[in-house]
């Protein structure tokens, strides 16, 4: 049996870039300047800190610094360091960089996706190898549809963005991807069987967790099954919120199901 998830949809994952970047950009500019400056759900994190962060996300992907992310340690505290020199910039330098690293970034995937570089697969800190124009994609997706959704928009007392179908399949191929990686890197204690996880609603599907990472359902018994809905992973699957305080659903081996939750934290 494989152990290959299936391959992403790569020009899903790309139009779910180009709308999340259009919603990122249409929510900044509707900020006061009191609000850009505003704390975020993102400890220690500005408004202005969260555009800051992904703006260098978007850079690191087309300059030599993103080198940086390869051998780093750490991503989150990899990620400290652009926000800290950026921490004094201007609204507007901030936004010019987004907009600018955004785009090129849009546009350096849209290349990539069609060329035979989209296969190769490059590390990415703590977080394993993966396929290059999923890391783009998938990153970056993630990074503004979580960002956004669970740090910015409630700390405003703002309604959360809408969201649809296919930005959430790409948000749940990156998590699904980084979390075999992570399981693979760092077995979960106790995941001696397989685990399922259902996500429903937009972005649905069905994927198995073993001690080895992710793969698609095939034939065979699991030993535990967890369903929620696919809009709520991203928060609890990044541990801002309790799978527990949460709509998911356990069923067969309650114990194993616990034990691998408590492990779930996609950076």
């Amino acid at each position: 049996m494989s152990r290959r998830l299936p391959p992403a949809d790569l020009p899903n994952m790309a139009a779910a870039l180009r709308a999340e970047r259009t919603e990122m950009l249409g929510f900044t500019s509707s900020l006061t300047d009191v609000e850009w400056t505003a704390p975020s759900a993102a400890a220690g994190w500005r408004i202005a800190d969260v555009v800051a962060h992904i703006g260098a996300t978007a850079r690191s992907f087309y300059t030599p610094a993103g080198m940086r992310t390869i051998f780093a340690g750490s991503l989150e505290q990899l990620n400290e360091d652009p926000v800290d020199r950026r921490r004094h910039w201007s609204r507007a330098k901030v936004m010019a960089e987004y907009q600018r690293a955004s785009r090129r970034a849009t546009m350096l995937l849209d290349v990539v996706r069609r060329t035979p570089a989209a296969r190769v697969r490059v590390p990415l800190a703590e977080l394993g190898r993966h396929p290059l124009a999923l890391m783009i994609s998938g990153a970056l997706v993630f990074d503004h549809h979580t960002h956004l959704r669970h740090d910015m928009a409630p700390a405003l007392g703002r309604p959360a963005p809408p969201t649809d179908a296919d930005r959430m399949r790409a948000v749940v191929t990156w998590m699904i991807a980084v979390l075999s990686n992570q399981v693979a890197r760092a077995p979960v204690a106790g995941l001696d069987a397989r685990v399922a996880l259902t996500l429903t609603g937009p972005g649905c599907g069905t994927w198995w967790i073993d001690a080895a990472g992710g793969l698609a359902p095939s034939n065979g018994a699991v030993a535990a099954h967890v369903t929620a809905p696919a809009l709520t992973f991203p928060d609890w699957g990044t541990q801002r919120s309790s799978w527990r305080d949460s709509d998911v659903t356990v069923t067969g081996d309650t114990e194993l199901a616990a034990r691998f939750l408590d492990a779930v934290n996609v950076i």
